[in-house]
Parts: C-alpha cells; sequence; structure tokens
C-alpha cells in the first residue's frame, strides 16, 4: 500500500490550511497537534500518518490504525471568537465532513452521536471523530479524524461494545485513493469549520445542527447511556439542543441532557 501523496495534497489544498505535513508513523497525530498548539503553533495546521502506534479515542480507548489503510490525521485549530464551551461542537462539523465524503464515494453512511460514523447495511465503523480542547490561552482544539478507507483484513478488533469495524472500500467506494480521500475531505471540512467558526461556534446559525439531525442515526431510537460510576440512563433519544448535546426523554418522564464528556456508551435499549 502506498503512502499519501504530501505535494498532491498541498497543491489541491492551496491556502485552505497554514501546514499540511504527513509522516511515515507517529503514535498519535492528536498528542503530536496538541503539544505544537501548546508550543504556539499556528491555526489550521494538519498532520497525517500512514500509521499510529498509539491511536486513541474517546475516554483514552484505542484506535486501531494499520499501516497504510486509513486516514489519521489532526487539525490544529485556533477559532478566536467560539466559545469555549462551543468547541465540543466541533466532532459534529468533523462528523458531517466524513460522512459527506462517504457520501461522494457512494458509500451509505449515517451519524452515530457523539463521534462515529457507521456505514453500509450492518451500520459497521468507519470513522471516529476525537475533539480536544488545549487549554490556557486563547480558544484552541485539535480535532482528531480516523477514517478506514481501504480493506481492514481480519485482525483488526470490534470497537468498544462490540461494534464491528469496516471501510470505505468495503462498503462500496470503488479502490479509493487515500490521497484523494484526505483531499477531498479536507476540503470539505475546511469548509464547514469556516461557517461554524463565523457563527462563533453556533451549530443553528451556520447551518449544521439541522443537517446533523437528519443524518443521525441514535435520534428516535431506544438508547442506554452507561455513565461514569456506573451509573446508567435509559430512555428515547429525542433531540440534540443548540450545541449538539444529546437530550434524552427518561423512562421517569424527564429530558435530560447529555454531553459527549459524560457518556460512555449510547447503545440500543
Amino acid at each position: 500500500m502506498s503512502g499519501m501523496d504530501a505535494a498532491r495534497l498541498r497543491e489541491g489544498l492551496g491556502d485552505r490550511y497554514a501546514r499540511v505535513d504527513v509522516v511515515e508513523t507517529t503514535g498519535s497525530t492528536n498528542a503530536d497537534l496538541r503539544e505544537a498548539l501548546e508550543n504556539g503553533d499556528a491555526d489550521r495546521t494538519v498532520l497525517l500518518a500512514d500509521q499510529q502506534t498509539a491511536g486513541v479515542g474517546r475516554r483514552a480507548r484505542s484506535w486501531s490504525s494499520p499501516k497504510g489503510a486509513g486516514l489519521y490525521l489532526s487539525v490544529a485549530l485556533r477559532p478566536a471568537g467560539v466559545p469555549f464551551a462551543a468547541l465540543g461542537s466541533l466532532s459534529v462539523v468533523a462528523g458531517l465532513a466524513v460522512r459527506g465524503v462517504a457520501a461522494q464515494l457512494g458509500v451509505d453512511a449515517v451519524l452515530k452521536w457523539p463521534n462515529d460514523v457507521l456505514a453500509g447495511p450492518d451500520r459497521a465503523k468507519c470513522a471516529g471523530i476525537l475533539a480536544e480542547a488545549v487549554s490556557g490561552g486563547d480558544p484552541a482544539v485539535v480535532l482528531g479524524i480516523g477514517l478506514n478507507v481501504l480493506p481492514l483484513g481480519e485482525d483488526v478488533p470490534a470497537g468498544p461494545g462490540g461494534l464491528p469495524a469496516t471501510s470505505l472500500a468495503e462498503q462500496g467506494a470503488t479502490d479509493p485513493d487515500r490521497t484523494e480521500v484526505a483531499l477531498a475531505l479536507l476540503t470539505r471540512l475546511d469548509d464547514l469549520e469556516r461557517r461554524w467558526r463565523a457563527t462563533s461556534g453556533d451549530l443553528t446559525a451556520a447551518g449544521l445542527l439541522d443537517d446533523y439531525r437528519a443524518h443521525c442515526a441514535t435520534l428516535g431510537q431506544e438508547v442506554r447511556v452507561e455513565l461514569p460510576g456506573g451509573r446508567t440512563l435509559t430512555g428515547r433519544a429525542a433531540d440534540l439542543d443548540a450545541t449538539g448535546q444529546l437530550l434524552v426523554d427518561a423512562t421517569d418522564g424527564r429530558r435530560v441532557t447529555v454531553s459527549a464528556g459524560d457518556v460512555v456508551h449510547v447503545r440500543p435499549a
């Protein structure tokens, strides 16, 4: 499996990003860019890796990153004027970007709140998203995306909760070129993030919240939300609030707002 073409990627992206780097291997692109932001790196810096040896998802879970099979990338953002409380809604922005690229390649994909993209009739996981705020100074966040592009092989483990892994190629994308997929994803992400930033992180004003609702498979489902400390919330996933948090109509009659930071799993009840 050949590596990504960094020159073609930079040429295609033009001046959308301050810097685009491609490395053969690293522990975690999110960890690398988090350190870079802490050291003063510029807004809109991108790092892609052919392989991650210590990729992580939400709640420090491992993310399998086999060499040459997917896109493992992070974008460092300094969205001036966006309140800290709105930074987490970048997961909504990234989810829409990934789903849009999958659709562009002919893959049926939906969004699983808060940070997964599922593909195919069996709704297997093809992508995961991790937005990490960086403390200190102006608002800063590292947005990580792991997207399975080429066939994964048989040794890739299922995700948390037994969610099977899949890839764009395994769900019908014809011989996808990883450089072209990266170019399409980063272009779409740039467009959506600029809309989000222009409204100070207001998903509704940016026209993104309704798009997310339209493609979110979690909404309308009976779910069991596993919270820290062994607590469990069951009910119907009713809606999203203005910041992208999940509103659950609990079985005891309450409407409960659940933040992505609180949820361990959202599973069908």
